[in-house]
């Protein structure tokens, strides 16, 4: 059996944020992901400006192309408003990669399916034991899924569902566009393009009201994409979108039970307003982190509830 003091399951933004600060204050720990990095993870890959200095980020260090977008184009009832902002986005496939290799921690390729509590260690499939286990493993994590699914139940109202799909594209509109609303669809819809030629679009609501509305999500894409071709955005339509769910934020605030923590979209941490979680997961991976090293309290006291503010007044 494998012994390590911490084990992360999940190596995505929220977990490798957590790897590299346990690092960089002199704990290795040890990351368990289903799948080998790089791999492809379908995101807009929004990043704030707050994400990059959270990650002590150098423009120097990051071995990939990002977009920088100095206005997004918000289209609302027909209306088209250019906002002065400053916010980025990146290829989660590329980011995510990028993060788990800072870190430099070891990580091990494997699917936690059972994970049991026994005189103060965690015991993941009978191959991995720890004293700290840290859930990182998105949605469908299973150290949430074990430790905490009954005492922080997901009400339905916070679920968030989403269609989307990343691809190559010789892009003619290089601005970020997002519409609100559009054909009644409770959420928002997206183009965001990327570097080297890469495109993302998808659309994105609450899960409640387009149940109440008798609305499907894939009908929601069909329309959407139909638009973007009208509109000259696109050509053909893409094959193969990938649709996926997650929670926006939602109490109670109780993301550690005894030396078991929920962070990242485990946790469901994203905005109520956009549903951005990338700057949770980083921030989350970061104070847990610290809560250990420290042996404090796991709190998230200066996390987010809303990203309109900060794109309307980027720092």
């Amino acid at each position: 059996m494998i012994e390590k003091e911490i084990i992360i399951v999940g190596g995505g933004p929220a977990g490798a944020a957590c790897a590299w600060k346990l690092k960089q204050r002199g704990i290795t720990p040890l990351v368990l992901d289903k799948d080998s990095f790089p791999r492809p993870k379908v995101c807009a890959g929004w990043v704030t400006p707050d994400v990059f200095r959270l990650l002590e980020f150098q423009g120097g260090d990051y071995p990939y192309t990002f977009s920088q977008f100095d206005r997004i184009y918000f289209h609302l009832f027909g209306i088209k408003i250019p906002v002065p902002t400053r916010q980025y986005a990146v290829r989660r496939y590329e980011f995510d990669a990028w993060m788990i290799s800072r870190a430099r921690v070891p990580v091990h390729t494997h699917c936690v399916r059972n994970i049991i509590r026994e005189n103060g260690f965690y015991i993941i499939d009978d191959q991995y034991r720890c004293r700290y286990l840290i859930g990182a493993g998105g949605t469908h994590c299973p150290v949430y899924k074990t430790f905490f699914s009954e005492k922080r139940s997901r009400p339905t109202k916070s679920l968030i569902v989403a269609v989307e799909k990343e691809y190559p594209y010789d892009i003619s509109h290089d601005q970020c566009h997002l519409w609100f609303f559009d054909h009644g669809l409770p959420g928002y819809a997206w183009y965001v393009p990327k570097g080297n030629s890469w495109l993302n679009i998808g659309i994105g609501g609450k899960f409640h009201r387009l149940k109440q509305r008798e609305q499907n999500i894939m009908e929601q894409w069909h329309h959407f994409t139909k638009a973007l071709q009208k509109k000259g955005f696109i050509g053909e339509k893409p094959p193969g979108p990938k649709g996926h769910s997650y929670y926006f934020q939602h109490g109670p605030k109780n993301y550690r039970q005894d030396n078991a923590f929920i962070i990242g979209d485990a946790a469901g941490l994203s905005t109520l307003d956009m549903g951005e979680g990338i700057h949770g997961a980083v921030l989350s991976g970061i104070r847990a982190a610290d809560a250990i090293v420290e042996n404090k309290p796991f709190a998230l006291p200066h996390l987010a509830r809303f990203s309109l503010p900060k794109i309307l007044l980027p720092d």
